[in-house]
């Protein structure tokens, strides 16, 4: 049997989109989490609806969208809203079920960091900050995150708060007023992590050929591990066809992959 060979992009892309169920309204960015709700919608989803930032309920792009104002979302959109609507008519009142998130770090409670690096007054990088994701974080009744498995990336607490996850702990999230049920699933290229019973991520299963060690290893803080840590299913020729021909064919968020 011929061995399938994938990315670390598609990797993370396949297995997040296997969090998705069939239903689910997902609040999504472009970029990769774009292209697991798409993979998604086509395999194992086909009633997901996906909202975007600018306004779109129920998006069917007939394309790659490049932003979230890209007019292919409109094309086939159930409705058009202002940004207003979206948050306090849809997000806030809880009609969102699943929040796609990113960061340039995430730490043991799920919390994330897109503002910052180095200091809020003096910072070494200036990210790009919060937009929508704070909300998202906030209200949404899941989130999950995709990132690759760097050290840099899982301090053991961020150096800026921009999205909670589970702040502090289980129970730091209600004390605040906060719904939404927290970062669920952080899916990285080496396996997946999920909150204990405290709200700290550990590590919950492993991709095929990752190790334990290399999860460790690739981690800010000391990683527990699930006492059954499973291995996610192989990567399919249908999913990376659907990626790679339907879904992303110029490689724009594939980086190189095939």
């Amino acid at each position: 049997m011929t061995e399938i060979k994938y990315s670390s992009a598609e990797l993370m892309i396949v297995n997040a989109a296997r969090l998705l169920k069939d239903g689910d309204v997902v609040f999504v960015g472009v970029g990769q989490p774009n292209l697991a709700c798409n993979l998604a919608k086509r395999t194992h989803a086909p009633n997901l609806v996906m909202i975007y930032e600018a306004g779109v309920i129920g998006a069917e792009p007939e394309r790659l969208p490049l932003s979230i104002g890209d007019p292919t979302l409109v094309s086939g959109s159930l409705s058009v809203v202002s940004m207003y609507d979206i948050f306090s008519n849809y997000l806030q009142r809880g009609n969102v079920d699943v929040g796609f998130m990113g960061g340039a770090q995430i730490d043991k409670y799920g919390n994330i960091n897109a503002t910052t690096i180095g200091g809020y007054q003096n910072p070494k990088v200036r990210l790009p900050g919060s937009g929508g994701s704070q909300e998202i974080a906030a209200w949404a009744n899941r989130c999950y995150i995709m990132t690759p498995h760097q050290k840099r990336r899982f301090p053991e607490k961020v150096e800026f708060m921009t999205s909670a996850g589970f702040i502090h702990g289980k129970g730091s999230r209600e004390a605040r007023g906060l719904r939404g049920g927290g970062m669920l699933a952080v899916v990285t290229d080496i396996g997946i992590m999920e909150p204990d019973d405290s709200g700290e991520m550990i590590l919950t299963a492993l991709h095929p050929t990752k190790s334990v060690e290399e999860a460790v290893q690739n981690t800010g803080w000391s990683l527990k591990i699930a006492p059954k840590v499973r291995v996610t299913e192989s990567i399919t020729k249908k999913e990376l066809k659907i990626l790679r021909n339907e879904l992303d064919p110029t490689g724009i968020y594939l980086k190189g992959a095939g």
